[in-house]
């Protein structure tokens, strides 16, 4: 028999939800490295789907790096 998938949802791709209650928690117990984590995964996510030019590109990876420091 074929297990079912365990998760409710992704986000940008890489943040697997287990729940809509999960995503409830993420949402109440987001703290400033959390928003970070989040934002960052975001605009990966957008580059991976051609969102941004070139220039935009440099300019985001530049800010994720001064931000990671």
């Amino acid at each position: 028999m074929e297990q079912e998938n365990s998760n409710y949802g992704n986000l940008f791709g890489s943040i697997d939800l287990l729940s809509e209650e999960h995503l409830e928690v993420m949402l109440t117990t987001m703290n400033t490295e959390h928003a970070l984590y989040y934002l960052i995964e975001s605009v990966k996510s957008a580059h991976k789907k051609g969102c941004y030019t070139i220039g935009e590109t440099e300019i985001i990876s530049k800010a994720i790096r001064v931000l990671l420091k």
